[in-house]
């Protein structure tokens, strides 16, 4: 079998949700010189790439989502078992994610969250009502490059626009893009409150993130 073919079948298996064939493939890529941090960005994140396009087309639902992502990480910590000291799968960028203090809704929040992590962003999860100094903290800490905010209620979702502000007061607006989600959230609010950007949908925020980090 070709590198490519793995590669190729690795993704699959995460679609499939097939743990047995997903770690005799990277047996086999392992044992054919395939580079491990190549096994994971060109074989086990694009299947999980796919799980994300295919839930937002309605193909599947949430736990086949959340299942895939549990099998990803699985299988890409045995991976990493073989790759060496000081190399990594190349981080695309740095993204701070949270649902807003006062809203517990994070399930949107949870498949973009998978979703960046399979396309090598480094993700820091603040949760669900997460105080909005956590964000500004978190940013500050890891040199974030972009702050991702979700409110899934009319209520909280002032509190965007409140966490706007609170960036540019501890300094870090200039260095920072944000985006802003959920339900209630419009491409008119975001332009209210002066966000990067707003993604309507998971794949869609990868789509925002990888153009905010690229410029």
């Amino acid at each position: 079998m070709t590198n490519d073919a793995i590669l190729s079948q690795l993704a699959e298996a995460i679609v499939d949700l097939n743990e047995n064939d997903g770690l005799k493939l990277i047996e086999q890529g392992l044992a054919a010189g395939l580079d491990p941090v190549i096994i994971i960005e060109k074989g086990l994140s694009i299947g999980m790439l796919e799980v994300g396009n295919r839930f937002e087309d309605g193909e599947i639902f949430l736990p086949q989502v959340m299942m895939a992502s549990s099998l990803m990480t699985k299988l890409v910590a045995k991976v990493q078992e073989h790759i060496p000291a000081g190399q990594k799968a190349a981080s695309t960028g740095k993204v701070v994610i949270g649902t807003v203090e006062g809203d517990v809704h994070d399930i949107g929040k949870n498949i973009v969250k998978v979703l960046l992590q399979a396309n090598g962003f480094e993700v820091f999860d603040l949760g669900r009502d997460a105080p909005l100094t956590s964000f500004v903290d978190k940013a500050k800490e890891i040199d974030a490059n972009v702050v991702a905010s979700s409110a899934l209620m009319t209520g909280t979702m002032q509190f965007q626009a409140t966490l706007e502000q609170m960036l540019k007061d501890a300094g870090l607006r200039c260095k920072v893009k944000t985006m802003v989600g959920g339900a209630p959230c419009t491409e008119h609010w975001r332009e209210k409150i002066g966000a990067d950007a707003y993604a309507e949908n998971a794949s869609e925020a990868v789509q925002k993130v990888r153009q905010l980090v690229s410029n």
